[in-house]
C-alpha cells in the first residue's frame, strides 16, 4: 500500500505530462469592452476610459465586501459606482434609473434619478485624486485619497458590476488591484467567482 502511494506521488511530480491538467489562470478584472457605450474608448489593457459613455468591469461583485479605485487623469463629466448589465451605458449621466448607483463629478450620489447622498463641502474630486469605492451588497461608500467621506448610499438590487462613465474630455484610470490606498478593514479586491465542475 505504501509503495503504491509513493508511485502515485512520483507520477504526480514527474515531468511526464500525460494526464496532467493545467491550472487555469484567473482572468484579470478590467473594463469590459463587451459592455460599454458606443463612443467609449478603452486603453491601457482595460484600465483607462475616455470618450463619451459608460463601461462595466468584467467581474460582478459576488463577494461580500469589494473595493476598487479610480484615478482622475483629466477632469470633465464623469461618474463611478456600481451598475447592473441592464444599465444604458450610452445614456449619461448614470444614476437616472434603477440600474445604476454612482458618484457623479459634482459630488452627488445618484440612484433612480434621486440624490441619495453627497460628498462633504470642499471634497469634490479633482485631477490627480483617487476615488475609492466600497460595496457590501447593501451600501456603497466613497473614499477620497484614502479618506472615508461618510456619505453612504444604497438602493440598487441584483447582480452589480463596477461602472465608470466619462464625457467632456474626462479620463479615468481604474484600479481593481494594486491599489493606491489600503482598502478599508474587511474589504478586498474584486474576486472572480470560481466555478468547480
Amino acid at each position: 500500500m505504501m509503495a503504491s502511494f509513493f508511485q502515485f506521488c512520483l507520477r504526480c511530480c514527474s515531468d511526464d505530462e500525460s494526464g496532467h491538467v493545467p491550472l487555469k489562470e484567473m482572468p484579470m478584472v478590467q473594463l469590459d469592452t463587451d459592455h460599454m457605450g458606443t463612443d467609449v474608448v478603452i486603453v491601457k489593457t482595460g484600465r483607462r476610459i475616455c470618450g463619451t459613455g459608460g463601461c462595466l468591469a468584467n467581474a460582478p461583485l459576488h463577494q461580500n465586501k469589494s473595493y476598487f479605485e479610480f484615478k482622475i487623469q483629466s477632469t470633465g463629466v464623469w461618474g463611478v459606482g456600481v451598475a447592473t448589465q441592464k444599465a444604458n451605458l450610452n445614456h449619461i449621466p448614470l444614476g437616472r434609473d434603477i440600474h445604476s448607483l454612482v458618484l457623479r463629478h459634482d459630488g452627488s450620489i445618484y440612484h433612480n434619478n434621486e440624490e441619495k447622498n453627497r460628498l462633504p463641502a470642499n471634497s469634490i474630486p479633482q485631477e490627480g485624486d483617487i476615488v475609492g469605492v466600497t460595496y457590501d451588497h447593501v451600501e456603497l461608500s466613497v473614499y477620497l485619497n484614502g479618506k472615508n467621506m461618510h456619505c453612504p448610499a444604497s438602493g440598487i438590487r441584483g447582480t452589480v458590476y463596477p461602472v465608470v462613465y466619462v464625457d467632456e474630455s474626462a479620463i479615468l484610470d481604474c484600479q481593481f488591484s494594486e491599489f493606491y490606498h489600503t482598502p478599508p478593514q474587511g474589504f478586498e479586491k474584486i474576486l472572480f467567482e470560481q466555478q468547480i465542475f
